[in-house]
């Protein structure tokens, strides 16, 4: 009586779907396994966040493409998300700069092709396993105007290190225009209903001219060294 009930999986099918999620967690081991041991020799880098929707002609692409194509011949290897839009015009500013174009891609039902400007590309099933590579080998953030995924991947980037799960790196908006809204609606709603503290808005910074973006980050780093420190690399293992 108990297996005709309404939602009740039968047991058979309850042990192939349990058989499947094992080996599903097998599946995301070996994705952390094969990017950890591609990416592992690239640094310093930085990681580029951007909307997959910008045309090449349009200005947050050109400006994306200078931007990568500076931090590239300065020594930064370039990591973005390896599909089109703003994507693209991070790989090939860094592709054809002096220093490597790297493609975290992700396998979408739409928008998501890869970019043919990548010297090393990676591709995941998971998105989270796609985002911790971003945060685990990055010395900086440069955020370019996005939607929804580039809105997600700068807020876990603020969160984790507001948290102190993550080592604090530069996190560079690009374009104040397009920023300005939300910082002022974080600034407004959040901080004023204490639902965050005032010098959490200091995790980011607004800059809008490439070569700015560059000095920004060398600043950070101006008394050590772009590799974690002992205590940041013990707090990155735990991230």
């Amino acid at each position: 009586m108990k297996d005709k009930l309404p939602g009740r999986i039968p047991a058979s099918s309850a042990h192939s779907y349990n058989a499947r999620e094992s080996w599903r967690v097998f599946g995301i081991m070996a994705e952390f396994v094969e990017a950890t041991d591609r990416l592992n020799a690239i640094r310093p880098a930085v990681s580029v966040f951007g909307s997959a929707r910008t045309p090449p002609d349009h200005m947050y692409y050109l400006l994306t493409e200078r931007i990568t194509r500076l931090l590239s011949d300065a020594g930064f290897a370039v990591i973005s998300g390896g599909g089109p839009g703003i994507m693209e015009a991070a790989n090939k500013g860094a592709y054809f700069g002096k220093s490597p174009s790297i493609g975290l891609n992700i396998q979408l039902p739409r928008e998501q092709g890869a970019n043919p400007y990548q010297d090393i590309s990676q591709t995941f099933q998971h998105f989270f396993a796609r985002k911790f590579m971003f945060v685990r080998f990055a010395s900086a953030y440069v955020v370019m105007p996005g939607g929804f995924g580039t809105l997600d991947e700068l807020l876990e980037a603020m969160t984790l290190i507001q948290t102190g799960k993550s080592r604090r790196i530069p996190i560079i908006l690009v374009h104040g225009p397009f920023w300005k809204g939300l910082l002022d609606w974080l600034r407004e709603r959040l901080v004023s209903e204490g639902m965050i503290n005032p010098e959490d808005l200091d995790l980011v910074q607004i800059i809008d001219e490439p070569e700015q973006v560059v000095e920004a980050i060398f600043k950070h780093y101006e008394t050590r060294g772009f590799l974690p420190l002992p205590e940041e690399h013990e707090l990155m293992l735990n991230l």
